[in-house]
């Protein structure tokens, strides 16, 4: 079984196949570190932990590279506005630097409660400002630069295949420019490889942009663009060519199509053969967006009663490619879907090895992580393999527990945590001695019919967080949370 996926560059499903066989170069584009993030951020990231653990699944070495954007990303695409670090920095009344390292670990503990895979490199855009310096040097020997007041631009009329990517009437934007439009630019669509301080004004992060990268020859103040970045890190760690580059499908008409655009101008390479994007989630039906107050975060979540691994399960039920739409009572369903799933793992503390005979076949099927697996191989379908796992769920709690196969329970349970990260065996411990005395205590007195005696061990039990579920089989244990 081979793995595909949906490339945007190729606009269609095809198979995944690495430029080194068994080894996959990948870089998937980070936060930019000036608040918390939403669960609309958080959306992209699960996918993505999701797309490096079904290859590796697969057999794949994967080498992950995942940017943190702390300096350069304006708040208007167009290369203009304020940088939303600097603007962080003035909403709390701190530096720039401050605001990065606190978002930044914030960001970093998120991934932890998710139960994200940490990327093998993760790179800070402020840590790499020479590499960037080199690519523009690059890029202005090579003619593809050129500066007005504000910075250095890159000239996308130079590089002739610059809309192919996102598909762009670029006759249209110039025609559509707006009145605000930098007139000192050649192309609507070029955009800044490294801007500079405006006179007169100190940045809390600024370098000096090389004598030789300037008209005047001359030393001044700047920093980079938010595309430089990406490149830039890129390039350095995994080579002029990736495998996959990853990220939001809103980054596709202007920070993926510039990537391509200088990355490739720069070393004559493609520099990405899979480019896989996930699409928007919404907030009950409409955009994630501050006035409408509806950016939670995991925070928020926490608050009202909702785990991480709650709102993981959450995301795994759409597609990556499918608009998704969170609510409440959305999440409340992965809420309970994930703690039904908790309760079939208990399970495996409850049966043994084989107890059927010859004639009986035992459940779950022993092709059922195969099954699991491959919905994953046809471009990362998690809402397919959701499926397939509540099906093979039913099958096994249809069946007495002599004929449930601990240890195929536990291949199936091993293989949900490798591919979707749901961490049902570190989350599901058996009970301890003295509960399962009480439960054979309760047993005993139902038997005995003494009713007053069976109730007042069963909510015992379930105050220590333990409900018993009585079946013509036997007394089943379930959490209560």
């Amino acid at each position: 079984m081979t793995v595909s996926l949906h490339n945007t560059l190729a606009k269609t499903t095809e198979k995944f196949t690495p430029l080194e066989d068994g080894k996959v170069r990948m870089y998937t584009c980070g936060p930019t570190v000036y608040n918390y993030l939403t669960v609309g951020n958080w959306f992209g990231y699960v996918m993505w932990d999701v797309l490096v653990r079904t290859l590796r699944t697969h057999g794949y070495e994967v080498t992950r590279v995942m940017n943190i954007t702390d300096v350069g990303h304006l708040v208007s695409d167009a290369d203009d506005g304020e940088d939303k670090l600097e603007k962080g920095a003035k909403r709390d009344g701190k530096t720039a630097w401050e605001v990065a390292e606190f978002y930044g670990n914030d960001f970093l503990e998120g991934m932890k409660k998710l139960g994200l895979i940490i990327p093998e490199h993760i790179t800070k855009a402020t840590e790499y400002i020479p590499q960037q310096l080199e690519l523009v040097r690059t890029l202005k020997d090579k003619g593809y630069t050129y500066q007005i007041d504000d910075g250095i631009y890159f000239d996308t009329a130079k590089f002739p295949t610059y809309a192919d990517f996102a598909g762009l009437d670029l006759e249209a934007q110039k025609a559509g420019a707006r009145v605000e439009f930098n007139a000192e630019k050649r192309n609507p669509s070029d955009f800044a490889l490294w801007k500079f301080t405006p006179a007169g004004e100190k940045r809390d992060m600024e370098w000096p942009t090389p004598a030789d990268l300037t008209d005047e020859g001359l030393e001044r103040p700047g920093f980079p663009g938010w595309h430089l970045e990406c490149s830039a890190m890129a390039m350095t760690l995994l080579g002029d060519t990736l495998d996959i580059h990853g990220g939001g499908i809103d980054h596709i008409p202007v920070h993926h199509t510039n990537e391509i655009a200088q990355s490739e101008a720069a070393s004559g390479q493609q520099f990405s053969r899979y480019w896989i994007h996930n699409n928007h989630l919404k907030v009950d039906g409409t955009k994630i967006s501050k006035s409408l107050g509806n950016g939670y975060t995991l925070q928020d979540l926490a608050e009202r009663g909702y785990t991480p691994m709650d709102y993981r399960m959450f995301v795994l039920q759409g597609h990556y490619r499918n608009e998704g739409n969170f609510t409440f009572e959305n999440l409340t369903a992965a809420k309970n879907r994930l703690a039904h799933w908790r309760n079939v793992a208990a399970l495996r503390h409850q049966t043994h090895d084989s107890n059927t005979s010859e004639t009986e076949q035992s459940v779950p099927s022993l092709a059922a992580s195969g099954i699991i697996k491959e919905a994953l191989y046809d471009d990362l379908d998690t809402p397919r393999a959701l499926q397939i796992i509540d099906e093979i769920f039913r099958e096994v709690e249809s069946h007495s527990l002599n004929r449930i196969d601990r240890h195929a329970l536990i291949e199936v349970l091993h293989t949900i945590d490798d591919v979707l990260g749901l961490q049902l065996l570190e989350s599901t411990p058996d009970i301890t001695d003295e509960q399962k005395q009480l439960i054979l205590e309760r047993r005993r007195a139902r038997e005995a019919k003494d009713w007053a005696k069976s109730d007042r061990l069963r909510d015992e039990l379930a105050e220590q967080g333990v409900a018993v579920r009585d079946t013509a089989s036997g007394s089943i244990w379930e959490y209560t949370s």
